[in-house]
């Protein structure tokens, strides 16, 4: 997805590193549905929005996806160290760099945001001038072996039934895996302890009707008790990823509401940090 810049603005711009979503198969951050979002986060948040194009599966099973996430943030840090601006690099504030992602894009966002922790836990100066100050996972993709509450009794929505999560994750995960995998339960027994984690400040978005909503929320509560910076926003009446419906957005005046105060939030994490 190309940045968005007002060729007026002077001062440098915060920087959001986007992984999309679709349980790792499907999905390409260059559809519409990602560019009507994103470029409203961009000029809302003035901020520069860079999507990043990760490998699907199942021909590419995690880690896939997470190397092709660190590997953007790599770019940006060579980006960061080089001498040569240009109309993108001048106008990027890089000591204020946050990743966000939607759905499968939300876990990206956590390991992604675990392996930069590794290297400066290993190197203060590996990320240096780059700065990952926030991350934003948007109704990430994180389940357990078992059916929450939410799975059983919630509704299905457009993008997001039981059979899709369950046949796509068996799809990127690592052969041989169960849903307990780190990868989409970073808060499991199998995951490293979150206390362990060099995290950075972190607000998760959660939708009320989203059939995952009781695996995100204990993500958050098990955060918490990590001693981590971590802020919960819920939208209410509404499902996963509602905001990439671009009709219901603006013709459905609870849709349209609720992506009203979704952006408000993420305006005011990104302003704050």
């Amino acid at each position: 997805m190309p940045a968005t810049i007002d060729k007026k603005i002077t001062e440098k711009l915060p920087v959001i590193l986007h992984f999309q979503g679709g349980g790792f198969c499907i999905t390409k951050a260059t559809w519409f549905m990602y560019y009507q979002f994103y470029s409203r986060i961009a000029t809302t948040c003035q901020a520069v929005v860079i999507s990043v194009s990760t490998r699907l599966a199942p021909e590419h099973r995690l880690p896939s996806a997470i190397d092709d996430g660190y590997t953007a943030l790599l770019w940006l840090r060579s980006l960061a160290r080089s001498d040569e601006t240009d109309v993108v690099g001048d106008k990027l504030d890089f000591s204020r760099v946050f990743l966000m992602g939607d759905s499968s894009g939300g876990n990206l966002v956590h390991e992604v945001a675990a392996r930069v922790g590794r290297d400066e836990e290993n190197d203060c100066r590996f990320w240096s001038p780059l700065k990952l100050v926030g991350a934003i996972p948007v109704h990430p993709g994180f389940v357990r072996s078992y059916r929450s509450r939410s799975e059983m009794e919630g509704k299905e929505g457009p993008f997001l039934t039981l059979e899709m999560l369950d046949k796509l994750l068996a799809l990127a995960l690592p052969v041989g895996s169960t849903k307990d995998h780190p990868f989409t339960c970073p808060m499991g027994d199998a995951a490293p302890r979150l206390e362990s984690l060099r995290l950075p400040p972190m607000m998760v978005c959660v939708a009320d009707n989203d059939l995952m909503r009781d695996t995100q929320i204990e993500y958050v509560e098990a955060m918490k008790v990590a001693g981590k910076e971590v802020r919960l926003f819920v939208n209410q009446n509404v499902d996963h990823c509602f905001y990439f419906n671009k009709m219901a957005v603006d013709h459905d005046p609870c849709v349209g509401k609720a992506t009203d105060e979704l952006i408000d939030v993420m305006k005011e994490f990104i302003g704050a940090h």
